[in-house]
């Protein structure tokens, strides 16, 4: 039986450090060139919700998460805060649905279209109901992709 050739056993330890070094020198050098791993977030203008409501006017909205991610709601009540929109109540929606949708409850159909404007694109619907204390029902489907937030530890 012919073996190949022999590497001393101190030569071998060497080795197996150098390329362990090198793998903990590749990984490193990777996550400080893309630290979230793939995933894309923008530090720039269109990162933010543009104020789209006139000061002089107040928009009273409730938020519904329709997609079923745990906090989703939130994040687009304060979205929504972010584009001038008053919103008064937030919660889950009765179903789940894959686009955001704008439900208009006073007839103000160009209010549902500031509010569709905010969220970058929903569709509007005018579902007229006095009974609510509201202008609009924003119910935020599984496609909305909120701004990224800053780190509150």
């Amino acid at each position: 039986m012919e073996r190949g050739p022999m590497i001393p056993r101190r030569l071998r330890g060497w080795l197996v450090l150098a390329l362990l070094l090198t793998g903990i020198g590749v990984y490193v050098w990777r996550w400080e060139s893309d630290p979230m791993g793939g995933i894309a977030v923008t530090a720039d203008a269109d990162a933010t919700v543009p104020r789209v409501v006139p000061d002089s006017l107040r928009i009273r909205v409730e938020v519904l998460n329709g997609a079923g991610t745990g906090g989703l709601a939130r994040r687009a009540t304060r979205a929504m805060r972010d584009a001038g929109f008053d919103v008064v109540a937030s919660g889950n929606a009765p179903e789940r649905t894959d686009s955001s949708i704008v439900l208009v409850r006073s007839g103000q159909v160009a209010w549902g279209e500031l509010a569709a404007q905010a969220l970058r694109g929903a569709r509007v619907e005018l579902r007229p109901d006095t009974s609510r204390y509201l202008d609009l029902t924003i119910i935020v489907g599984a496609r909305w992709r909120p701004p990224p937030e800053a780190f509150d530890p």
